[in-house]
């Protein structure tokens, strides 16, 4: 069932115990102490334990207990009795023994001492000690780098533990850098076929298995598969543990029938070399019931389970986690199958045995609480699931804080439970509450983390935004009247948050910030304070340690950026709808569009859009319900597969009965439009923020009769977020100038002449090409004779009207000349015109047909994991990178990313104009809009952007872009009467004019203005 909030499947991700021990004067005692640790290796505790007696026996009379002989026996044992049966009190008691005797006899800077710390710390992990774990661990690494120094194996292990505790607390940056810097170690002293290393690889891809970020995991799997392998041979657990983690990655991913071969196989070498009664062979049965439950053979499953929690029964008695694992694993299956007793009783009985074995302050045991007030309220037994969801959210506020991801989780199941209750307003108090938190830590982490992390972060609170769209479509098909209460309101709130906020935090920030080096120097701290106080804030409340100081000195660095900083303020601005609101006439309207999928009150895979109205006068947002994406999508991909056919089906009458048609099917109009009307009627001016496939959409085409378009009903306005209403873009305006690229020559010939100098030349860095297939390539991009003749015109209007115009044709169009805008402190041009070629090339692992397609043919550029560099502009030479050829040693290689883009300063810059093919495409991210050129520019900091949705013929792109210039400037020079429009009012006209002579849908309709 997978409502369930446990990690059932057995990731294999391991601490590192330290296996050294003191050099004693006796060699008997020293060779039997080697024994009793082989005998452990090899599992066999009786003989180790045997072993150790003897060796024990031998000191005990030769050196006493005070010595450090001894603390060598004590530690010994502690480490077979946590192998053999998981005795963590047993073990605890002789680790505490040897650390004692060590602390006096050898005193703490030493391996021995930081050795026993470490192990004690792994008990501490295990029993749910998160506090005390972390403490020695990050006192054992100390040690470790005082008395190892950084490039010992040792003190890898103490950054692996590290990373440990922190992934399971929810901070996986910091888990991620930390097992990053324990691989390098380990490949630098170890080498690459080290058991260590692959160890490191495997934990590396659990880290990202729990991230979600499944495309870095399995590449990571089958490394360390090989590696272990070649090393230690298929028969071997850890080459079984890979096959199990391998296996646990593809049942995520709903790869059933790999991830059963795969666990088949691991379980039949665990039984060759484990035998069936090792907790190994366990797990692995456990997770068989798991697939097999996927697939819905349940009584396959149900054979599985309990046969794996005969074992650990077996193993450890019934009084123990790996028990309580099993009695939830079946209690999930025995709900699917209609048992609802059975699978009561088993979440009670584990429930428990956790609070036995773990207390009630353990997060296991909070999450099995959980888990069994999940159950209760999709049986109808509401009080008996509020019960216990209070009582989880007092226990995680106790144990982890109310800041803690899995108290604002339980939190939002309240709200659920609260809604299928009728009881409304305490829904929304929690949800409100709940929002608000979530948009803290965002705002928090968008300080200090990269836009990919911040992205990655982000999308584990898209389910919040999800279960408001869905209360909100549940209460509007009501047939009894249901008070929409203040769920438009926080859904225009998220709306705002999501497209507003987080598109402009990221590298704004970043790029603001390093305008002089007083304001780098403030960010950085700022940056430092923040990632320090994001690690605390994971820790359970009670185990923070200086937050008040470190928020104190944050909120003091922030201030002094603001008062250093131009925009700062701005930018981390938070808007609510009712400033939205205010901003408005009586004439105008503001329209944010959400999609979210459906997952109340069942789950299921619909994507659903909406409308969310704001006009002069309202109370709060209006909801308006408006269609399943896949209606928009079967429109956008119903014609023929020529782009023309698809255009003008969307935005000619074709398909509203002007001719006849085999099947009735509504139109763009009808399913995206018609349901506005009623709402809209007295508006003139309409702002809105499009979602989804509605990026793909120019509103301004879409027919509202036999000769009207929205264009001639309306003044429309695309922003990324109305939020721009009330933080409008800043411009500088400290210059008239523009920059025009056109007539580019595109092959290398002649471009080695070429000087240009490299002021800031910005690597590619992480998101560079280095982890593509470079061997597949490309074609070549043709010179576009009607762009040359494009920017010829345009200057000379511009020039008309007063602007001072620099043209880049030819060879001088480089990538130098492009990054050389606003560097060093140099405002921006007031106007950026590219006439080239653009590309966009969608996520060939969601699209298996565009795979099969685009593999034959395919290059560097087209098949990066990052969507910002699938898209992006082709400039003077890119055909030689394009092909992988060697580009010329010092110079760029032509090919101008979206990443690139993103990281100038285009502050002062009111216009961009993309006057190429497909610029306005990207990968489209739900409500966090298009990830490509647009985005690029908008974070760079450009106010207007004009782009294409698809490819445009070169004459009638020609044309538009003239006539817009035309009637943008020529009204600013001089003796033109004042008689000025907009940059919207002169692009809507343009296109309007072109409608009028004639031209059809896809001619002119391509293009589009966002503000």
């Amino acid at each position: 069932m997978k409502y369930w909030l446990i990690f059932s499947v057995q990731c294999y991700i391991s601490a590192v115990l330290s296996q050294n021990v003191d050099s004693i004067s006796i060699k008997k005692v020293d060779s039997l102490i080697l024994v009793s640790r082989n005998y452990t290796a090899m599992r066999d505790y009786q003989n180790a334990m045997q072993i150790n007696d003897l060796a024990e026996k031998i000191v005990l009379e030769k050196l006493g207990k005070e010595s450090s002989a001894y603390g060598s026996i004590c530690f010994n044992r502690a480490r077979v009795h946590y192998n053999v049966s998981r005795n963590y009190a047993e073990s605890e008691k002789w680790y505490l023994k040897a650390k004692e005797i060590w602390e006096k006899t050898l005193g703490h800077e030493n391996r021995s001492y930081a050795n026993c710390i470490n192990n004690l710390a792994v008990l501490y992990y295990e029993s749910g000690k998160y506090s005390l774990a972390e403490t020695l661990y990050l006192e054992s690494k100390g040690i470790r780098e005082r008395v190892l120094g950084k490039r010992h194996p040792d003190y890898a292990a103490s950054l692996t533990n590290l990373s440990n505790i922190n992934s399971l607390l929810g901070n996986y940056i910091q888990s991620e850098a930390y097992l990053l810097e324990a691989k390098n170690i380990r490949e630098e002293v170890l080498g690459k076929e080290h058991p260590d290393y692959a160890l490191n690889l495997n934990n590396l891809a659990v880290l990202y298995f729990r991230m979600g970020e499944y495309e870095k995991a399995e590449p990571l799997y089958l490394e360390t598969k090989s590696i272990r392998e070649k090393v230690l041979g298929k028969e071997h657990p850890d080459y079984a543990m890979s096959l199990n983690n391998l296996a646990a990655l593809y049942l995520e991913m709903a790869n059933y029938d790999k991830a059963e071969m795969l666990y088949i196989e691991a379980l039949d070498i665990l039984k060759k070399i484990l035998g069936k009664e090792h907790h190994n062979y366990a797990d692995c049965l456990n997770n068989l019931g798991l697939v097999n439950h996927k697939k819905g053979n349940y009584a396959k499953a149900n054979q599985f389970f309990l046969e794996g929690m005969a074992i650990r029964e077996k193993l450890w008695g019934k009084l123990h986690s790996d028990y309580a694992n099993s009695l939830i694993n079946l209690s999930a299956l025995y709900f699917e199958m209609g048992s609802f007793d059975k699978s009561e009783n088993h979440l009670l009985e584990a429930m428990n045995i956790l609070e036995k074995v773990l207390g009630k302050e353990h997060p296991f045991y909070a999450t099995t609480v959980n888990n069994l007030a999940i159950f209760y309220n999709h049986i109808g037994k509401y009080e008996k699931a509020e019960s216990l969801f209070l009582q989880c959210k007092a226990i995680q506020k106790k144990v982890l804080g109310d800041e803690h991801a899995d108290y604002l989780n339980n939190l939002s199941l309240l709200a659920e439970l609260y809604e299928n209750m009728g009881e409304t307003e305490k829904a929304e108090k929690l949800l409100h509450y709940s929002s608000e938190m979530n948009y803290s830590k965002m705002i928090k982490s968008a300080s200090f983390l990269s836009e990919q992390e911040l992205g990655n972060y982000i999308s584990l609170y898209e389910k919040n935004m999800y279960k408001i769209g869905s209360y909100m479509l549940k209460r509007s098909r009501s047939e009894s009247s249901v008070n929409p209460g203040v769920i438009p309101s926080l859904l225009y709130d998220q709306s705002l948050f999501h497209k507003g906020f987080l598109l402009q935090a990221v590298n704004r920030l970043s790029i603001l910030a390093l305008t002089t080096p007083e304001t780098e120097e403030i960010h950085n701290r700022l940056k430092a304070y923040r990632r320090r106080l994001s690690i605390e804030y994971s820790k359970p409340a009670s185990d923070r340690k200086g937050v008040s100081e470190l928020e104190e000195k944050a909120n003091t660095a922030e201030k002094e950026l603001a008062r250093s900083l131009v925009g700062y303020t701005e930018v981390k601005r938070q808007v609510k709808w009712e400033e939205v609101l205010s901003t408005l006439k009586i004439d105008e309207a503001a329209i944010e569009f959400v999609s979210f999928k459906v997952n109340f009150p069942s789950r299921t895979d619909s994507v659903m859009y909406a409308a969310l109205v704001l006009k002069s006068g309202s109370k709060q947002p209006n909801f308006i319900p408006l269609f399943e994406e896949k209606s928009l999508d079967s429109l956008l991909h119903s014609k023929s597969d020529r782009k023309a056919d698809y255009v003008n089906s969307l935005y000619t009458l074709a398909d509203r009965g002007a001719i006849a048609i085999e099947a009735t099917k509504k139109s763009l109009y009808e399913i995206l439009w018609k349901p506005l009307e009623k709402e809209l009627t007295g508006i003139k001016t309409i702002y809105f923020s499009p979602t989804g496939l509605l990026h793909r959409i120019n509103l301004d085409a879409i027919p509202i009769s036999e000769t009207e378009t929205l264009a001639d009903k309306y003044q429309l306005t695309e922003l990324n977020s109305t939020r721009q209403l009330v933080v409008p873009t800043q411009l500088k305006n400290v210059n008239n100038e523009a920059v025009l690229f056109g007539g580019i020559q595109f092959d290398q010939d002649s471009l080695s002449v070429i000087s240009e100098p490299i002021y800031a030349s910005r690597s590619r860095g992480q998101l560079s090409f280095k982890s593509v297939d470079s061997t597949l390539r490309g074609g070549i991009w043709n010179y576009l004779a009607g762009t040359e003749r494009e920017v010829n015109s345009i200057e000379k209007i511009m020039q008309t009207s007063g602007i001072h115009t620099t043209l880049k044709k030819g060879y001088f169009a480089i990538e130098e000349s492009f990054k050389n805008i606003g560097v060093n402190n140099n405002p921006s041009p007031r106007i950026l015109h590219i006439a080239t070629h653009g590309y966009f090339f969608s996520d060939t692992k969601n699209n298996s047909q565009e795979s099969q397609v685009n593999n034959q043919n395919e290059n560097v550029f087209t098949i990066s994991d990052h969507p910002m560099l699938r898209s992006g502009l082709i400039m003077a030479g890119g055909n030689v990178a394009w092909q992988g050829k060697q580009t010329l040693e010092g110079r760029e290689d032509g090919i101008l990313t979206a990443y690139e883009i993103s990281q100038m300063n285009l502050s002062n810059t009111e216009l961009v104009v993309l006057s190429a093919c497909e610029t306005g495409l990207g990968d489209i991210q739900g409500n966090e809009g298009v990830y490509g050129l647009q985005r690029a520019f908008k974070i760079a900091g450009a106010k207007y952007l004009i782009m294409s949705l698809w490819q445009v013929p070169d004459k009638q792109t020609s044309l538009l872009m003239t006539t817009f210039y035309k009637k943008w400037l020529e009204a600013e020079g001089p003796d033109k009467g004042g008689n000025k429009m907009s940059i919207p009012e002169a692009f809507h006209a343009a296109q309007k004019e072109l409608r009028e002579i004639g031209l059809d849908p896809y001619q002119w309709a391509g293009f589009v203005l966002v503000e």
